[in-house]
């Protein structure tokens, strides 16, 4: 079974984020692993023991400075990995057209038995990447799934909607983004670290030819500001609240 991982880096919540002239400064940033990524390659490297022959193959867009978060994915159980190397895309359908056109060249016209993505990256949020990638690459995709029991015939998935579980049955291919709870990633060990290193990291050049629906133009940090009104009966207090723009 061929299984591929989409891996994003995004900065550590410990690290100090400042901004300079409209743009963040990365320059005290240290980049991980999408701590939702994380379950999505857990999760393809179990399938992987279940069935023999199984190949996880992991895919990042990253500066070349995520060669040792690609490291760590090897060492939890990926068996190539793939950085993209080109301008950095500055929109959710950019970033789909780039994981695309990487998961086609390297499959060819056989696309992969599997994808996963995380849920969403920790630092915009938008949880698009995942459903824009399968319908660029023609495949089934469940979002936020909770559960998975793959076998030879097809997959069961679960996952959380408002007010209970939905269960689904796919065939082979799918893409699954996958949401916490549905595993527990594994420690990578120090022999697995050591072996990690032989692993191959090639950079595949990428060329963006599709313009960005959505630009960043400028980011600026927010600035919380509190009010406060004295109010000298209940009557005003209700009035204040059936007003809701006489609280700002």
């Amino acid at each position: 079974m061929h299984i591929a991982v989409c891996l994003c880096q995004v900065p550590d919540t410990a690290s100090v984020v400042s901004f300079f002239e409209g743009a963040i400064d990365l320059s005290r940033v240290n980049g991980v692993m999408n701590p939702f990524d994380e379950y999505a390659l857990e999760e393809a490297v179990r399938i992987k023991e279940r069935f023999e022959g199984s190949q996880v193959t992991l895919f990042c867009i990253a500066p070349s400075s995520a060669k040792d978060m690609l490291r760590k994915a090897l060492a939890m159980g990926g068996d190539r990995a793939f950085l993209l190397s080109a301008t950095e895309p500055s929109d959710p359908f950019q970033t789909a057209c780039m994981l695309s056109r990487a998961i086609t060249d390297y499959y060819g016209e056989a696309l992969p038995d599997l994808v996963f993505c995380g849920k969403h990256s920790t630092d915009f949020q938008s949880a698009q990447v995942p459903l824009m990638l399968a319908e660029l690459l023609g495949m089934e995709s469940v979002s936020a799934i909770i559960k998975l029991e793959a076998s030879h015939s097809g997959i069961h998935v679960e996952r959380e909607i408002e007010g209970g579980i939905e269960s689904l049955e796919l065939h082979y291919p799918a893409l699954f983004s996958v949401e916490k709870g549905l595993n527990v990633p594994r420690k990578t060990t120090i022999k697995a670290v050591m072996e990690a290193r032989k692993k191959p990291v090639d950079l595949l050049p990428i060329t963006i030819s599709e313009s960005a629906f959505v630009t960043i133009t400028s980011i600026k940090p927010f600035v919380k500001e509190r009010k406060c009104r004295f109010l000298h009966d209940p009557k005003e207090l209700v009035l204040l609240l059936t007003h809701e723009e006489a609280l700002f």
